[in-house]
C-alpha cells in the first residue's frame, strides 16, 4: 500500500442533548478499540465535510444533528496512528432519533461535561472536546 500524497480528511461531531450533555461513542474496532471517542469518520468523495459531518453522526449514533458551528480543524500529523489525517470538528445538537450504537461503534452513550475529563478518550479527542466546552459556556 502506497502513503498517500495528502493527508486524509476527516469530521468528528460533539453532539449535545438539550441538557448539554456530549454522546460519545465506544470504538469497536483498531486503532483505540474499546475507547470512548467523538462521532466522526473519513470523508467520502462527493461530499462536502457538512454532509459527512451529518452523515458519521447518524451511522455511528442514530441520532439526527443539526450542525451549530465550527469547533475547529486538527491536523498534528500524529494524530491518529493509521497516518496523517486532518479532522474538520462541529458542535451540533441532537433533533430527533434514538440514540444507539451502529456501524463502528460498540455503544453510545450521553456524558455530563464535567465527567468528561475523566474520560480516557480516542485519538485527540479530550483536547477537542476542551475546545468546544468553551464554545458551549
Amino acid at each position: 500500500m502506497s502513503l498517500p500524497k495528502t493527508p486524509l480528511l476527516t469530521t468528528d461531531a460533539i453532539i449535545l442533548d438539550e441538557n448539554n450533555d456530549i454522546v460519545l461513542i465506544k470504538r469497536k474496532n483498531e486503532p483505540f478499540r474499546d475507547y470512548w471517542a467523538i462521532p466522526g469518520g473519513f470523508v467520502e468523495i462527493g461530499e462536502t465535510v457538512e454532509e459527512s459531518c451529518i452523515r458519521e453522526a447518524k451511522e455511528e449514533t442514530n441520532l439526527d444533528i443539526e450542525i451549530i458551528s465550527l469547533v475547529g480543524v486538527y491536523s498534528q500529523a500524529n494524530r491518529d496512528p493509521r497516518g496523517h489525517t486532518v479532522t474538520v470538528v462541529f458542535l451540533t445538537k441532537a433533533v430527533s432519533s434514538t440514540l444507539m450504537p451502529d456501524t463502528d461503534a460498540k455503544q453510545a452513550k450521553k456524558f455530563n461535561i464535567s465527567k468528561i475529563g475523566d474520560l480516557n478518550l480516542a485519538f485527540d479527542h479530550n483536547e477537542i472536546i476542551f475546545d468546544a466546552i468553551k464554545l458551549i459556556k
